[in-house]
């Protein structure tokens, strides 16, 4: 600090020498004795004279600002270096590590004054709180007559009478971008005839509509047309007859799906529809996924969207709305003081999307008119009565059948506008099936037109159509609140669609391509950063020829690939084996391709001569390495190596990073040279077993805000900064051969552990000797300690047909302890900078790891699980969590996490096909 003060006071003390001098030239050239002449004219000579002189004064004004602007950088780097070598962790007397106070801090505390939610909401409460409803509900499931899961609907014919009935037919088609085939069959098999066929038939009448949400399809189709089909398409578009609704990549699932990717996938299909067509979508049309997040409103109200759709919702909430007219809501958040969050939500009333059930509530007669059932085609009615055609002679009481379900529909909502959905999974692939619906259906709105007295107005419509009509009733602007609909706060899981069948399988199903997706998410934001920032150097010094902006393509392909995962059958682990198979490939490829993205980035941005900067695929400057990688950096060959890490968030933050390396003897130094914190460890691959030859260095590091650092790797035989972890393995009796490496201090105990404890500046873990798991937690400065029990979970399924699968979860009771074979081995490594128990099980392994850190990650324990339970058939591994508030005296709300084999099987290994999940919450 003494050093850093003298060099200030010296350069500010230059600072001042160089203005004073300035100062005495200006007043010398104010005092020129030959300036003073009468009448002011000056002789051409000394005008001559005179500018020099300012050209003087202009370059020693230049000359003083590069002094200056030299003095302040080598005050910089001299104050830099005059901080002298960091405080490294050091040990305690009673053998715990301390860490020195940090310099600045990593993370700011928040008042609840800064956030709106903790101050327990200001504005009006909702009409409706999904919490409170759930309360409300018995959930008997009674039989309730041809809607069996709701009741019998009555109406006066005369109701109609002063305002008639306005029916809107939506025909659509939902094209699932993979489940039972891959993406690419279902668009060679039925999509694209799907597409072809709509723009010929809509075309030959005006009168028709259809609508499309699957822009990841469309997209692909679009590719492969005619520029005369496209510009049918755009007029289509333009006149109204095809509406493309919510407008995403794909139709997402909003249970697993991260809000990052969420809106990614939105951009993606926003922008696509923008450049290709020049539209935006007005309408959200959300029909298969597994349940509703109130995450996507607000995306979609966010993105300008008016109204949505939705479907999959517990039939026990569709009844109690049904039955009190409240299916159509103004959904609001949660957090919300004012209206500034609401979108018009429509939900669909009946069991599913599909036409026999969506026109009323009997499925029975709304079949019948579905008119590709037609006898002697593929698919028929399972309730044996057929469609017939409508003619001459059958028309008027077709019409008046098809009238009696709208008008016991209707009966359901607040408003006299109605909506009909027209379609399935992957129909109108055939022009037989456009011709059947709209022609039959044009038929039936004819007739019922052309009575006055049956007081309905029929036709097809697209959902804003629907919504348009809502609206223009009651005389105001779309996207506005609209008078007499409740208000609704809250979300629509878990799922049920009938009984006790719950769909939160899918929570945890295939959890491998789950986690993988997140790895990709991560890497295509800090791809995203460093591309742009790239870019923008490149631009601004003129070189963007010599870098390689076909990187933005890959990150194209990324961006849609990682928008395709999130559609309801991927990230969810419902679809086939196969398309799981495909999913991942996508993923993995798009994964390798970001880091040559990330590569190329790094490169140009860490050069400080950006003009030696050559751009060679065949030789990268760069390789990737990770703690987790398949390769690690040789220490022997050249003698020191540089390892450039990112941080992809928006705030400086001080973490542990990982890098695994082949030699003990190693130095992390920062850019500067200073040495920096680090931990040794070993590498192992087993319970009792390290890699040879194999190590891990874990270094503390402070990491710029969106920016990159670059660390020094050094081989040294000098290891003052290298702080060894310990290691302490417990064998509970069991004879297993320990494999140790001699640079990382092992002690080996035969029998089971005591009770033990780690702890950091802000918390005091303590486990089970025995099974090394999770018993309690204190944090800094409590004197009460909180229990916290965890155990590992056993359950089957049902021995009836339904069983658990990767949709539902549907136990055989209670689960039941799991009891391995043989006791668990416990390691414990304790360190400088982390500590962690690793517990083995027969089927299991889990760590729980402690950042002895500042900042938020020594705030948190680290729970991780490896699981294997492939010699299981119609089990479910969970991880048990019961958290007693001591303080309270109240038993917190548990958490069962299934844990499955996805984990540590390739993927075209087969595995157990109960998934598992959270238990549901019957009330």
């Amino acid at each position: 600090m003494k050093l850093k003060k003298q060099v200030t006071v010296c350069g500010a003390a230059i600072f001042c020498v160089a203005v004073f001098s300035l100062y005495l030239m200006l007043d010398r050239v104010q005092h020129d004795p030959t300036r003073h002449q009468s009448g002011g004219n000056f002789p051409r000579s000394q005008i001559s004279v005179l500018q020099n002189r300012i050209e003087q004064l202009e370059q020693l004004l230049e000359e003083n600002h590069e002094i200056i602007s030299h003095i302040k950088d080598s005050v910089l780097e001299l104050t830099a270096h005059a901080e002298g070598p960091p405080v490294l962790p050091h040990h305690k007397p009673n053998g715990s590590w301390v860490l020195p106070p940090e310099s600045c801090p990593s993370f700011l505390s928040v008042s609840p004054q800064d956030c709106q939610f903790a101050l327990g909401g200001k504005g009006q409460s909702p009409d409706l709180q999904m919490l409170a409803v759930y309360s409300l509900l018995p959930f008997d499931n009674q039989d309730g007559g041809v809607w069996k899961q709701g009741f019998d609907i009555t109406y006066e014919p005369s109701e109609w009478d002063t305002e008639p009935l306005q029916v809107f037919v939506v025909p659509h088609s939902h094209n699932d971008p993979g489940w039972i085939k891959t993406f690419d069959k279902y668009y060679y098999d039925q999509t694209q005839h799907i597409l072809n066929s709509m723009v010929l038939k809509m075309q030959e009448d005006p009168r028709r509509r259809f609508i499309w949400s699957e822009i990841s399809f469309f997209s692909k189709w679009w590719d492969n047309i005619s520029s005369q089909k496209r510009a049918a398409v755009r007029r289509l578009v333009g006149n109204g007859q095809l509406e493309m609704v919510t407008g995403g990549w794909v139709m997402p699932d909003e249970a697993n799906s991260h809000y990052f990717a969420m809106i990614d996938q939105l951009i993606e299909g926003h922008q696509w529809l923008e450049k290709n067509i020049g539209v935006m979508p007005r309408s959200g049309w959300a029909v298969d996924p597994f349940g509703h997040s109130s995450t996507m409103p607000y995306l979609l109200k966010r993105s300008n969207l008016t109204g949505m759709l939705i479907q999959r919702v517990h039939y026990a909430i569709k009844k109690h709305f049904a039955a009190t007219q409240n299916l159509e809501f103004m959904w609001r958040q949660t957090w919300d003081p004012d209206t500034s969050t609401d979108i018009f939500c429509h939900m669909m009333p009946f069991y599913s999307y599909d036409v026999p059930h969506t026109c009323g509530p009997d499925p029975k007669i709304c079949c019948q008119f579905d008119f590709k059932r037609l006898p002697g085609g593929r698919i028929n009615c399972p309730w044996k009565v057929p469609p017939r055609a409508i003619t001459d002679a059958n028309v008027a009481e077709r019409a008046q059948l098809l009238l009696d379900q709208y008008r016991k529909k209707s009966k359901l909502y607040r408003s006299k506008v109605l909506l009909v959905p027209l379609g399935d999974d992957f129909r109108y692939d055939k022009p037989q099936e456009w011709d059947a619906q709209f022609l039959n259906y044009q038929r039936i709105f004819d007739f019922l037109n052309s009575r006055p007295n049956l007081h309905v107005q029929a036709q097809f419509g697209t959902l804003s159509d629907y919504f348009d009509a809502l609206y223009k009733k009651v005389g105001i602007v779309p996207g506005m609140k609209l008078p007499g609909f409740p208000v609704l706060s809250g979300d629509f899981f878990s799922y049920a669609d009938r009984e006790d069948h719950y769909w939160t399988g899918y929570y945890t199903s295939r959890p491998f391509y789950k986690s993988l997706d997140r790895v990709l998410e991560a890497h295509l934001r800090g791809a995203e950063i460093l591309y742009s920032l790239a870019l923008a150097h490149t631009r601004r010094a003129g070189a963007d020829s010599r870098y390689p902006l076909s990187d933005y393509a890959l990150l194209t392909n990324a961006r849609r690939n990682l928008g395709l995962f999130q559609h309801h059958d991927a990230i969810t682990g419902t679809a086939k084996e196969a398309v799981a198979v495909d999913y991942g490939v996508r993923l993995l490829h798009s994964l390798n391709n970001l880091k040559r993205v990330i590569i190329n980035a790094a490169h140009y941005l860490v050069l400080g001569d950006k003009d030696t900067y050559h751009h060679d695929p065949a030789a990268p400057f760069l390789g990737p390495v990770g703690a987790a990688g398949l390769g690690h950096p040789s220490l022997c060959d050249p003698a020191h190596r540089f390892l450039v890490v990112f941080n992809p968030l928006e705030q400086e933050r001080l973490s542990v990073v990982p890098v695994l390396v082949d030699s003990p003897h190693v130095r992390v130094l920062s850019e500067e040279g200073q040495p920096l914190p680090s931990q040794l460890s070993a590498r192992w691959s087993s319970a009792t077993d390290t890699v040879p030859d194999v190590y891990q260095v874990s270094v503390l590091a402070r990491l710029p805000a969106l920016g990159l650092r670059v660390l020094q790797l050094h081989k040294s035989l000098d290891g003052h900064t290298m702080l060894k972890s310990s290691v302490r393995l417990y064998l509970h009796g069991r004879d297993l051969p320990v494999r140790k490496q001699e640079v990382v201090p092992m002690h080996v105990f035969p029998a089971a552990a005591d009770d033990f404890c780690l702890e950091n500046q802000h918390l005091h873990a303590c486990f089970s000797g025995r099974s090394g798991l999770l018993q309690s937690i204190r944090r800094a400065g409590e004197e009460r300690e909180q229990r916290v029990s965890s155990e590992f979970l056993v359950y089957g399924t049902r021995t009836s047909k339904d069983k658990s699968g990767a949709y539902l979860f549907l136990p055989d009771g209670e689960a039941k302890p799991y009891a391995p074979k043989d006791p668990p081995v416990v390691r414990v490594t304790e360190g400088p900078l982390f500590s962690e128990v690793a517990s083995y099980y027969q089927h299991v392994q889990t760590v729980v790891r402690l950042y002895n850190v500042p900042g938020v990650e020594g705030l948190s324990l680290d729970l991780s699980c490896l699981v294997d339970i492939r010699d299981h058939i119609n089990k479910e591994l969970a991880l048990h969590l019961n958290a007693e508030a001591a303080a309270a005296g109240q038993l917190l709300p548990h958490a069962r996490h299934g844990l499955h084999p996805g984990c540590t099987e390739p993927p075209d290994t087969a595995h157990s096909p109960g998934p598992g999940g959270l238990q549901p919450q019957q009330r």
